[in-house]
């Protein structure tokens, strides 16, 4: 029987020299869900996604992606994933469609069939009469939905999404949402951090929240709620005393002090 866990993680560590960036965490994704996590910048969250594909080393501890240990078969693993990052990181000096087709290289991809695939991934995200177009010419959200397709080129089983609507306003973050739960309804499994509860509501099957490295709790956003009361902003708020940022992208007050939480 096929095994239902796409990632596998036990006492898992990351170190950058003295400071412990994620401490001991332990979890598992299945396949075709949707996990997500939560917490203030500082928390672990954009350090443990990059341990999952591939990015760095895990210091101590079992990590395991489609049954694979990331130490010893990082490339194979990585053929599989697509990544969406936090930055807009296309290539300026190329078009829209050359930021797809350029990429897709990097899988051994070329030829007709990715010429193909990236028309089709440009008409999925809304961008099929772009793809001429420089892409310093898009705007914010084309450019978000671009670095989506981009994420998508291998047909990747596992998409990882850090950030993914950060400084979009609601409608284009909208579109984004809907493009991610369409790719959710075909199959794929998908890791999301995000600062903003709605979409983790939306979005999220279960959702792992974190603060300072750690876990504090593992669950559906129903669930935590139900539990905990309230939005799942309270919940964070009842479980770390710290609020997450806000919607117009500021940090609130920490719980007691009134103290500024800024980018931890």
């Amino acid at each position: 029987m096929r095994d239902r866990r796409l990632v596998l993680a036990s006492g898992l560590i990351k170190e950058f020299d003295s400071f412990r960036a994620v401490d001991r965490v332990s979890f598992e994704i299945m396949r075709g869900e949707c996990f997500g996590f939560l917490g203030p910048n500082g928390a672990g969250k954009t350090t443990l996604m990059r341990m999952i594909y591939c990015f760095f080393p895990p210091t101590r501890g079992v990590l395991e992606v489609f049954g694979m240990d990331v130490r010893k078969y990082s490339s194979q693993i990585k053929g599989r994933i697509g990544v969406m990052p936090q930055e807009d990181n296309l290539d300026i000096d190329l078009s829209v469609m050359e930021n797809l087709t350029v990429y897709a290289r990097y899988f051994g991809m070329k030829g007709k069939a990715t010429l193909w695939k990236a028309r089709e991934l440009l008409n999925f995200v809304g961008l099929g009469d772009k793809e001429r177009l420089n892409v310093q010419r898009l705007s914010g959200g084309m450019k978000r939905r671009l670095v989506l397709a981009r994420s998508l080129i291998n047909d990747p089983e596992l998409i990882i999404l850090d950030e993914p609507t950060t400084g979009l306003d609601p409608h284009s973050r909208k579109q984004v949402w809907d493009m991610i739960k369409e790719k959710q309804r075909e199959g794929k499994t998908l890791i999301l951090t995000t600062h903003y509860m709605e979409e983790a509501q939306y979005l999220c099957d279960r959702v792992a929240i974190m603060d300072s490295g750690r876990f504090v709790r593992i669950g559906s956003p129903r669930e935590l709620m139900e539990e905990h009361g309230g939005s799942l902003e309270d919940v964070y708020l009842k479980l770390t005393g710290k609020r997450l940022i806000s919607e117009t992208g500021y940090a609130l007050e920490e719980r007691g002090n009134g103290s500024p939480i800024g980018n931890l």
